[in-house]
Parts: structure tokens; C-alpha cells; sequence
């Protein structure tokens, strides 16, 4: 692909982005998923045992719908709280280029359009966005396509995943 596009390291980033501070608004990001989801938790427990939900007849489902929901949603937070174990043991560490991409990176990418995105590889959780202080950095797992592609690829390397029917590539612009 190789865009032409290598000014070398961030010139869209000018400031130097500390890990720990990445993983801190993760984990804040996280708690407040698990304050959220132990809300509705206790709402969907509270329609499901609520007494004008009781079954009249076989067609009356509203207390088990909100029962399913409440299963639903504890399951939820049961891998928000296992999320949040895995960033709190985490402990990124600054980029080796012998090892290539591994965990706790930070990258840029370029697709063949020149569009820049920024990449937090972390271990479990990932999926959202946080906002630094030029760009959104996009936090992923090494679980998802795009951070399996990832691992092991350096600077100057291309990285390619499938999407449905086509072919992303993206060049990997700098790492921290």
C-alpha cells in the first residue's frame, strides 16, 4: 500500500501520550459501564418481581421478559468486572520494534485514503474511545481482527484485515 504518507513520527499527535493515563480513563470508562449495568440490573429485578407482573395467563410475559433481561444484563457485568481485573493487573510497557506490536502499544495507522487512526492494544474490554488531546484513540483487544493483525508488525509494515467482503489495509505509521 505504502501511501507515501510517512512524515515519521505524529505530527497529528504533538503531544507524547502516557500509557497510564490511557489505562486510567479505560478503567474509568469501565467502572462507569459497571455502575450502569448494575442499574438496569436492579431495574430489570424490580420489573421482574414486581406484582403487576405476575402471570395472569400463559400469554402474560412481561415478568419473564424483564427476568431474561436481568440474566442478561448480570452477565454483562460480570465481564465488565472481569475486564476491569485484566486493566488493573495490566501494565503496558514502551515499544520494543525487536518484538514488534504487542500489548499496551500505541499505534497509528494510515489507510489508502490517508486517514489516520490511533490504536490503544489492550488485553481484554477494549471496543471504546477515548479522547486525547488531539485525536480519538481507539481502544482494542488483542482479541479483535484488527489487534491480532496487529501483534508482531513494526513501523513501515502493512496490516491487512477482512471486513464482511473487503480487504482493509492499513500501514502502521509510528508505535509507542
Amino acid at each position: 500500500m505504502s501511501s507515501g504518507n510517512r512524515e515519521g513520527p505524529a505530527p497529528d499527535l504533538p503531544f507524547i501520550l502516557d500509557k497510564f493515563v490511557l489505562l486510567q480513563q479505560v478503567l474509568e470508562r469501565l467502572a462507569e459501564d459497571l455502575l450502569q449495568t448494575e442499574q438496569a440490573i436492579r431495574v430489570a429485578h424490580e420489573a421482574a418481581t414486581h406484582e403487576e407482573n405476575i402471570a395472569e395467563n400463559k400469554y402474560d410475559t412481561l415478568g419473564l421478559e424483564a427476568a431474561y433481561l436481568a440474566t442478561g444484563q448480570a452477565r454483562r457485568a460480570q465481564a465488565v468486572r472481569r475486564a476491569i481485573t485484566a486493566w488493573r493487573q495490566f501494565h503496558p510497557t514502551p515499544y520494543n520494534a525487536s518484538q514488534g506490536i504487542q500489548l499496551g502499544a500505541l499505534v497509528c495507522l494510515v489507510d489508502s485514503e490517508g486517514q489516520r487512526q490511533h490504536v490503544f492494544l489492550g488485553p481484554d474490554g477494549g471496543s471504546m474511545k477515548l479522547t486525547g488531546e488531539a485525536r480519538p484513540i481507539q481502544v482494542i483487544s488483542s482479541e479483535a481482527p484488527l489487534g491480532r493483525a496487529m501483534l508482531g508488525r513494526r513501523e513501515g509494515d502493512e496490516v491487512s484485515i477482512q471486513i464482511a467482503a473487503t480487504q482493509r489495509r492499513f500501514d502502521v505509521l509510528w508505535v509507542r
